[in-house]
């Protein structure tokens, strides 16, 4: 007897198997055509509104691409521009698997800075030692991570004890933090530097020492700080601890169906906190990171300091949706787009058409999952009417 070997390794297997198998290969084709679809439609929407401001789509991209990564130098400052958006968007990540809306990040990012600049200030002098400067830094990472941490705990409080949902109380206390910040630094005892150190006008703290500044390295003439590598770690665990840990499986379980995992033993309150003091006290720790790694503000807090990082974040956990490792590429090409908007003025477009190219490539991102989940309620309610 001659063996028939089927053309297609699906048709081997037994019918139901066979059938669920082709389903499978049905949907990941149609999902990869349809982010295909949506990103050129925003690449192309891009280039036509390049067009019509008087630009060139190929002179943009060629900027971008070498404000970026292609000059000398330019990947390094991108790489230390990912890293406070990829730790913002890991907390925001964790707080919106437990099924929450953080949306005050930008304020939660202030206030870590803020203590952070406080901690290192005070504790770090200008003669202080490698081994104590060391210690500083460690204690300015901290308390900027505390810092976010506490701000994002009284919009945990109020929703768990108040019923306040948490999307207005976050997104609120962004100008609070803002005007709280802006007192600080007017007032020498708290941030604002000494005058001999500042003009009268300038409303800026001290700089950190160097001893307790981050260590930047270098690599292939690209310059940037060693906290890029702690944000790829801390995506790691994160990643990890969601997918493979027992409070990370209860914390799903709570954003997918807050009942049924009460029913499991699962307390809302408890859990729900927590993801809140972990989603600012990641936002704190960015601005403790821009701080410190020099990228920002010179090693000193001045207005304007967050520079939207936290915003930015925010979308980057949106267009990850909500996977750790992906954030890790979605931070960078962000970055990208920052960095690289530095070039364009020799284009003659405005640098603010990356925010719009920005928006729609987040867009383009969300299109997808929101077609995909439209199709399926419809065709669940369809079902639900043939059964009765």
């Amino acid at each position: 007897m001659t063996d028939v070997v089927a053309s297609d390794p699906i048709d081997a297997l037994p019918k139901e198997v066979s059938a669920a198998a082709r389903g499978r290969h049905l949907v990941f084709g149609e999902i990869v055509s349809l982010y295909a679809l949506s990103i050129a439609g925003a690449l192309l929407l891009s280039g036509l509104l390049v067009y019509l401001t008087g630009g060139s789509a190929r002179a943009v991209l060629g900027a971008l691409l070498d404000g970026s990564i292609l000059r000398p130098g330019r990947w390094g400052l991108t790489l230390g521009s990912a890293a406070p958006m990829l730790l913002v968007a890991l907390g925001t990540i964790i707080n919106s698997r437990a099924g929450l809306v953080n949306i005050g990040q930008e304020g939660q990012l202030l206030l870590g800075a803020a203590f952070a600049t406080y901690v290192g200030v005070r504790l770090g002098g200008e003669n202080i030692g490698q081994v104590a400067g060391f210690g500083v830094l460690v204690a300015l990472l901290l308390a900027g991570g505390a810092g976010g941490a506490m701000w994002a705990a009284v919009a945990g409080a109020l929703r768990f004890k108040r019923g306040v949902p948490e999307v207005l109380s976050t997104l609120l206390m962004v100008t609070i933090a803002s005007n709280a910040v802006g007192y600080g630094l007017k007032k020498d005892w708290l941030l604002l530097a000494p005058a001999g150190d500042r003009s009268n006008r300038n409303q800026v703290s001290e700089q950190l020492a160097e001893t307790v500044r981050v260590k930047r390295v270098t690599v292939f003439g690209n310059e940037f700080p060693i906290t890029v590598f702690l944000a790829i770690g801390l995506a790691v665990v994160v990643a990890f601890a969601l997918a493979r840990t027992v409070p990370g499986f209860r914390l799903r379980m709570l954003g997918q169906n807050a009942k049924t995992a009460q029913r499991a033993g699962v307390d809302s309150a408890r859990y729900g906190m927590a993801a809140m003091l972990l989603s600012g006290g990641f936002a704190g720790l960015a601005g403790a990171v821009m701080l410190a790694g020099g990228d920002f503000g010179n090693y000193q807090l001045v207005p304007g300091f967050s520079v939207s990082i936290g915003w930015t974040g925010l979308l980057v956990a949106l267009v990850a949706r909500e996977k750790a490792s992906a954030a890790i590429l979605v931070s960078f090409l962000f970055a990208g787009l920052r960095t690289g908007s530095g070039f364009l003025a020799a284009t003659g477009v405005e640098r603010k058409i990356t925010g719009v190219v920005q928006a729609l490539l987040v867009l383009a991102l969300l299109i997808p999952p929101a077609f995909l989940y439209i199709r399926e309620r419809r065709r669940a309610l369809n079902a639900s009417k043939e059964r009765i």
